[in-house]
């Protein structure tokens, strides 16, 4: 059974989804994250995928170089990190960032807002991602 992390910072987003693909809670992730100098209070969390990329890189784990455009839910890859919710400030993007997992044929997201009813989610029409980044386990 899946026990997805919640995130306990409202801007904890990026943090929360890197501790769900390695499988890790968010205080863990936290720790690594300000260690490299990655701290949830800063707004580029979710404006900048360079954050992320360096959690997973650091941790061994492969992903796609660039972002790669949202077409359909039965296209993405088993594991995929998603980017919802955009909307714009002060003219930059932001986006909340949530996992994207199938297990046994069973499409799922793992989202770690912590104001949601369940964490594990599957209403897809609701959603809408912009783009994702492929990981590879």
């Amino acid at each position: 059974m899946l026990k997805p992390v919640v995130q306990e910072e409202t801007t904890g987003c990026g943090i929360a989804s890197v501790a769900n693909i390695l499988g890790k809670t968010y205080s863990e992730m936290k720790i690594k994250a300000n260690a490299m100098g990655i701290h949830a209070s800063d707004k580029s969390l979710w404006s900048d995928t360079q954050y992320v990329r360096c959690m997973l890189s650091n941790a061994g784990i492969k992903i796609s170089e660039n972002e790669i455009p949202f077409e359909s839910w039965e296209v993405l890859p088993d594991l995929a990190l998603l980017s919802i919710k955009h909307h714009q400030e002060e003219g930059k993007n932001f986006w909340h960032w949530v996992v994207f997992k199938r297990v046994d044929d069973q499409p799922f997201v793992l989202d770690s807002a912590s104001d949601l009813p369940s964490n594990i989610r599957q209403d897809f029409d609701v959603m809408q991602p912009k783009w994702f980044i492929k990981v590879n386990p």
